[in-house]
């Protein structure tokens, strides 16, 4: 199930994707106590989700074209999107040696940093430039983790238990301020610069999300190819170190990292600019497509 939140005839509503993705089905609509979000549908647990089953495998329901909706971010972050640095071994030794430090130099614990809400953005939606603040701003596809039942302390062995599903991420980052701040949260934190989507698919139809082709391309050439097991922490092990002592809740959105082939470390760098078009790719999920905007 492909899950997706948009916007048709003025109201807002929770979907699903129908009809070899040509089509939406309006859940907001169609079940009953009109889930308006995702977590509003983990709230109503497995019932909800057979609801959801039953209504796709049933007799034709009338669908709304994907054509005719504006897509928005899938699910709407009540707090800042959670995210992994420095988290597929070839990135980090492109990123070392652009820095002009030690290549092999690889983290001992998972690098966490956030994104605020105010990132974040759908399919299709714009990234605005940001010219007066950074002369490079970059790419980071990543493999999107969407919780659904909340929980603190969580084990490694149950985390896939607290997992909804999975979605598309790109870290649009300002590499200037990312180092003039010696830290990441401003160079991460521009409006616009979290784009995620274009849908969440729930974790039953994933088979296997530690082995995923994961790609992106800036106006059709592509910078960036991976599979998502070159993760130096795979997604358990993420979710089970982020929630120690800190609780996750439905809805929360965890950033995995990105593979290598980012614009700052290619030589010569290339960085975004007004008119490009970045398109994000995992294996199972989608295309999320943005352009860059003044």
């Amino acid at each position: 199930m492909k899950f997706l939140r948009f916007k048709h005839q003025g109201r807002t509503a929770l979907g699903v994707l129908v009809d070899d993705d040509k089509q939406v089905l309006d859940l907001t609509q169609a079940l009953e106590g009109g889930p308006i979000d995702i977590p509003a549908l983990v709230a109503g647990g497995s019932a909800a989700l057979a609801a959801v089953a039953t209504l796709i495998k049933g007799p034709v329901q009338p669908g709304i074209s994907v054509e005719d909706i504006e897509w928005l971010a899938p699910v709407k972050p009540a707090k800042n999107v959670f995210c992994v640095g420095r988290n597929y071994r070839e990135h980090i030794i492109e990123g070392n040696i652009a820095r002009g430090v030690d290549p092999y130099a690889f983290p001992d614990a998972i690098e966490f940093f956030t994104k605020p809400p105010t990132t974040v953005i759908g399919h299709k939606a714009t990234v605005l430039r940001h010219a007066a603040l950074t002369d490079n701003l970059d790419y980071e596809v990543e493999l999107g983790i969407v919780i659904g039942q909340g929980g603190r302390d969580i084990s490694v062995e149950d985390a896939m238990n607290h997992v909804f599903g999975f979605t598309i991420v790109n870290d649009v980052t300002a590499r200037n301020l990312q180092r003039k701040h010696g830290q990441w949260f401003k160079g991460k934190g521009l409006d616009t610069t979290c784009p995620i989507g274009p849908v969440i698919v729930h974790r039953s139809a994933i088979g296997d999300p530690n082995n995923l082709s994961i790609d992106l391309s800036v106006n059709g050439e592509m910078r960036q190819s991976d599979n998502t097991r070159d993760m130096i922490f795979n997604i358990p092990v993420i979710v089970s170190q982020l929630s120690a002592g800190l609780t996750l809740e439905p809805g929360d959105v965890i950033a995995t990292g990105t593979p290598k082939g980012v614009g700052f470390a290619m030589k010569p760098p290339k960085c975004l600019n007004a008119g490009d078009v970045m398109v994000a790719r995992i294996e199972g999920i989608g295309e999320l497509q943005n352009k860059v905007v003044d």
